[in-house]
């Protein structure tokens, strides 16, 4: 009797060890939306990554740009489904702070991709551009391509939203450094003095809110000419809005992202530049992270000198400027996204 109680105590502790070495690592990915074409690759890396580690991915999205309920209650549901990590992009960069830390107190792991938090230290680690790099570069592209006129620029400032989240006030600020213009608080758009800027709308980072801010500025000041936009969804809405005046193309636009449609609308005039960044990386990158975190307890580590794991950006541009380091649409197609 007591052998046979020893076999079966063995047996159901052998079969209990299986289970929990067949137990995949749950990682989350919580994007701002699922249409735009930045949050799809990043998905996409993140799916294949997952699927070549052997881990199960769960998605997330916001139903638009700024749907910072939805965000909290997926981070809720990644808790309650025991995940090892979440890699988040975050609607309000400010406001997701106390469910991000009731994650981490449960013992995930939170990985931001793309959008810093506010504070960056919120998250474990950042996966990003250095957006305020990526608009700085397009801020030089901008005034170096139009010489001494960028004396008299007329500039229409095209942001993400009114809750301003990081990756918006990087970007800008860094267009507007770039371009030569002093800042107020770099923590903040739309404090600044210098005359040149007619002023700043939001678009939600969609196409539709490029056109009606566009539109908005273009009836303060009908005589802008640089836009700056905080992606290229924006910039297609902008393009459409000077087109229907007939000022498509006395009108210098620059963004960020580098998508495929962006690439091309390089290519085609639409846009003069961009800042070319790379969502599929810190999406693999980051799956990559929480599985190291899940077997070895180990933390991902920012690039030495950074607050944060920069993940690369480049300018593209057909129209390239001196003393502003770019690569022409050919090289920015093969490497785009979407």
């Amino acid at each position: 009797m007591k052998k046979l109680l020893l076999t079966t105590i063995a047996g159901a502790a052998l079969l209990a060890g299986a289970a929990q070495a067949d137990e995949k690592v749950t990682a989350c990915l919580i994007t701002k939306t699922d249409t735009n074409p930045f949050f799809v690759k990043m998905k996409e890396g993140a799916t294949a990554k997952a699927e070549e580690l052997g881990m199960e991915l769960k998605s997330f999205a916001g139903k638009i740009d700024g749907d910072h309920e939805t965000q909290v209650a997926a981070i809720e549901t990644c808790i309650a489904d025991g995940a090892k990590g979440i890699l988040l992009t975050a609607s309000d960069t400010s406001s997701i702070v106390p469910a991000v830390q009731q994650a981490r107190d449960a013992g995930l792991v939170v990985i931001a991709l793309d959008t810093p938090l506010s504070p960056i230290d919120a998250a474990d680690a950042t996966f990003a551009t250095d957006n305020f790099l990526a608009g700085e570069l397009i801020g030089q592209w901008a005034a170096a391509s139009l010489g001494d006129e960028a004396a008299n620029a007329k500039i229409a400032m095209l942001d993400l939203g009114v809750s301003q989240p990081t990756v918006g006030v990087l970007r800008d600020q860094g267009f507007l450094q770039g371009f030569g213009i002093d800042l107020g608080d770099p923590n903040k758009w739309g404090d600044e003095t210098d005359p040149r800027i007619v002023g700043n709308d939001v678009t939600a980072g969609n196409e539709e809110g490029g056109r009606k801010a566009m539109e908005n500025l273009l009836a303060k000041d009908p005589m802008i000419n640089v836009v700056y936009t905080i992606n290229e969804p924006a910039a297609a809405g902008a393009y459409e809005a000077l087109k229907s005046i007939g000022r498509e193309n006395d009108v210098l636009i620059v963004s960020v992202d580098g998508g495929c449609p962006g690439v091309q609308n390089v290519k085609d005039g639409v846009i003069g530049a961009t800042s070319q960044q790379y969502p599929l990386m810190m999406a693999s990158l980051g799956v990559e992270a929480i599985k190291k975190w899940a077997d070895e307890g180990v933390k991902p580590e920012p690039t030495p000198g950074k607050a944060f794991f920069d993940t690369g950006v480049a300018l593209v541009t057909d129209k390239p400027a001196e003393g502003v380091e770019s690569i022409d649409t050919t090289e920015g197609t093969n490497l785009c996204w979407g």
